[in-house]
């Protein structure tokens, strides 16, 4: 919906703003060694970890630091992985729901604060199932609307991306979990810059917030974003993009 922004076309530029902190290297290699762990050490046959490896890439990780992490997660490396991934779930101001992807060495302490943010900033934690049929995985790919239009994104249609729409500034090509390489592929081979492209999880439905609610559900948002333990954060809110520079300023 133009005029309208949701979390997809928000975090990906708060996320150079992480990086700049050097807080999103160390969110990136748990990541990597998780899904390594998960699904073996080979991204061609680990959409998962091809999708973490590529992040990093994007963020200029060293590719040191990446051949370590995924050597963490085979086991391959000095220090096995000892970090579990956790979702919790819960609901925000306004009824928002809000899905974490929490990778940690200590689930209780992670526990603990998770439900601490929920509750400093209005929302609450709730119990596993709550919230996750909300949202099914998918491929987002970010381009900058102001330098393509959707005609330019016809490639990657035609590599299998299911919806094209505009958000905020940026326009946002969805497509299946395991067709987020080959529609990044197809764009670069288009000549399009890509501003961001992850695996994440796409709410079924939205919420649209305004007013003292929306700040509500920002301050939530880049609480629970910001925490070390946190890999992704997912919600289905969905604020017209007067209100976000509104509240910026």
């Amino acid at each position: 919906m133009s005029g309208h922004s949701k979390w997809a076309s928000i975090k990906h530029k708060k996320a150079a703003t992480d990086a700049r902190r050097g807080q999103l290297f160390t969110k990136l290699a748990r990541a990597i060694t998780v899904a390594a762990r998960e699904g073996g050490g080979d991204p061609d046959s680990n959409f998962t970890l091809a999708a973490a490896v590529q992040k990093a890439r994007d963020f200029s990780m060293p590719k040191d630091s990446i051949q370590r992490a995924i050597d963490r997660g085979t086991g391959a490396g000095a220090d096995a992985a000892t970090i579990d991934r956790v979702l919790y779930e819960g609901y925000g101001p306004a009824g928002v729901a809000v899905l974490v992807e929490a990778l940690t060495d200590n689930r209780n302490r992670t526990s603990a604060d998770m439900r601490h943010a929920f509750d400093k900033h209005g929302g609450s934690l709730g119990e596993p199932g709550s919230v996750a049929w909300v949202f099914e995985k998918r491929g987002v790919v970010m381009v900058d609307a102001g330098r393509y239009s959707e005609d330019d994104l016809i490639p990657a249609i035609d590599a299998g991306a299911q919806d094209v729409s505009e958000e905020g500034d940026s326009l946002k090509v969805v497509s299946a979990a395991e067709d987020l390489g080959a529609v990044r592929d197809a764009l670069e081979r288009a000549g399009v810059d890509i501003e961001s492209a992850e695996l994440t999880m796409e709410p079924r439905n939205v919420v649209e917030v305004t007013g003292t609610d929306a700040r509500a559900v920002m301050r939530l948002m880049e609480a629970l974003d910001d925490h070390d333990d946190v890999e992704a954060v997912h919600a289905n809110f969905d604020i017209p993009v007067d209100v976000l520079e509104e509240i910026a300023a």
